[in-house]
């Protein structure tokens, strides 16, 4: 069987891809406008870290074969039972460094052109999408969420791993593409079956998965497609409003009363009337 960190490369290969090259245009500007400036003044230290900072040292020298989970459990003991007053310089020390780094970070963000300084942006907006990326996929795992269907592929690939050529990961994997494209079509239905069960898999389980997410109140989880599909069973369960035509009685039509002929229209209608 394939290793699962392999398995996951490859089924995501394919999303990865056309991200990486959208991003590929932004890197190098980013690298270059960090090295221009001389990069962003570093955040200052805690009044806690200050005395980690001091303290490490100190405990490595007096017990080195510690490990490092205890040297930190020990100098976080040390820092509980410190007073007041012990711990002010620490406190003053870190005071004075958010101070200087206010005034670094304001000269640095003077320093910046407004190509860098859009550049910045765009890398804080990427890092964000990264971090919020990887908070939702694991509040997915720890939901329970389905794992997606494999494909034919990745279903020839689990079975072929271990008897694969190359030694790198990249080696066996070109190694098993060039296996999947000599076969024949009837050993690739096999597969192409395969994938088309999990498929079924994968759809019941998500209906399921997603029934016990709207119990839970998490619709925000579901699909778009199965939103609209909901809502529109939702509408056609409810009543369905008749339209009612009003027919508008039409106006009996007006009747023209004659036009009364003056005493001088019917004296020029006599004087144009020919003699016989």
């Amino acid at each position: 069987m394939a290793p699962l960190g392999f398995m996951s490369v490859v089924r995501t290969w394919g999303l990865f891809s056309t991200a990486a090259v959208r991003c590929s245009c932004i890197a190098p500007a980013l690298k270059h406008f960090s090295t221009t400036v001389g990069g962003r003044p570093k955040r200052p230290l805690t009044a806690y870290m200050q005395y980690v900072k001091v303290q490490q040292p100190v405990v490595v020298r007096q017990n080195p074969d510690i490990k490092a989970v205890d040297i930190v459990r020990k100098i976080a003991q040390q820092w509980r039972i410190l007073t007041p007053e012990q711990k002010r310089p620490f406190e003053d020390a870190s005071l004075a460094a958010k101070e200087q780094y206010k005034l670094d970070l304001q000269k640095y963000q003077a320093e910046l052109t407004p190509a860098q300084t859009a550049a910045i942006a765009e890398e804080r907006r990427q890092k964000m999408a990264k971090r919020k990326a990887i908070r939702k996929k694991r509040e997915l795992n720890t939901l329970g969420k389905p794992k997606r269907p494999r494909t034919a592929f990745n279903i020839f690939m689990a079975e072929h791993f271990e008897e694969a050529r190359g030694t790198t990961m990249q080696g066996k994997l070109k190694s098993l593409l060039d296996d999947w494209k000599g076969l024949n079509t009837s050993q690739q239905k096999v597969y192409v079956q395969l994938a088309e069960d999990d498929k079924i898999r994968y759809k019941n389980e998500m209906k399921a998965w997603e029934e016990h997410m709207i119990e839970l109140g998490r619709e925000d989880l579901i699909r778009r497609k199965e939103k609209t599909k909901k809502k529109l069973a939702v509408t056609k369960g409810g009543k369905k409003k008749t339209r009612v035509k009003v027919l508008k009685a039409k106006a009996p039509a007006k009747k023209t009363a004659p036009k009364k002929t003056t005493a001088k229209a019917t004296e020029k209608k006599t004087e144009s009337k020919p003699k016989k």
